[in-house]
């Protein structure tokens, strides 16, 4: 009796005592595995797959395929050509018995692809790991309690405000006392280029303390 069955994307015809190599299993020399992926055994075809029936497959060692040599070339003016070897990895079986039915009831281990098997892994680790807690937003700088509305200055707009708050400033009653060292020092550090004496912050901000 022969069997089709399925596995890492492709299809194989197998009888008892045959020797079979597939795409890498998760499986050690001397396990045994049971593919559950059965298109066909005998004269009955599945829909697509035959319910309960089974072909189980004793490891006999995991092996590597034939290099393939790959070779791409561009065809431009600074084309590249590149040369690339591969050997894919594969298991080698040894076909054992072939179930029509009662597949469920045999406890042995199903085979399943190497790099599904790691695939379940990180996903399962992924699950398991917690969530990280949301960052707390930090407070607006213009929010600063007591701040003055320093766009009433001459050139002040909200970046140039935003500017202000950051470096400590928020009322015109600090503006009002800068001497030209502050000036300076402030005109270097937020890049304003003269602005402030241009503008002349520092007349209109004590002319608004004082009313």
């Amino acid at each position: 009796m022969f069997a089709v069955l399925k596995t890492g994307g492709k299809q194989y015809r197998v009888q008892s005592g045959d020797m079979l190599r597939v795409e890498k299993l998760a499986a050690t020399a001397g396990e045994t595995v049971q593919f559950n992926d059965i298109l066909m055994v005998g004269a009955t075809v599945g829909a697509p797959l035959i319910e309960g029936a089974a072909v189980q497959a004793e490891v006999i060692d995991q092996i590597k395929g034939v290099k393939t040599i790959n070779f791409v070339k561009r065809r431009r003016k600074h084309g590249s050509q590149r040369t690339k070897g591969h050997r894919q990895q594969l298991t080698l079986l040894r076909v054992t018995d072939i179930l029509e039915a009662g597949a469920d009831a045999t406890g042995v281990k199903a085979a399943v692809g190497a790099g599904s098997v790691a695939g379940v892994a990180v996903a399962a680790v992924k699950a398991e790991a917690p969530k990280a807690k949301p960052k707390a937003k930090a407070p607006k700088a213009a929010a600063a309690a007591g701040a003055d509305d320093l766009k009433v200055l001459s050139g002040v707009g909200p970046a140039l405000e935003k500017k202000l708050h950051e470096a400590g400033v928020t009322t015109f009653a600090q503006i009002a006392a800068w001497t030209e060292a502050d000036i300076a020092e402030m005109d270097e550090k937020l890049s304003f280029k003269g602005r402030i004496e241009r503008e002349g912050w520092v007349e209109q901000a004590q002319a608004i303390v004082n009313g």
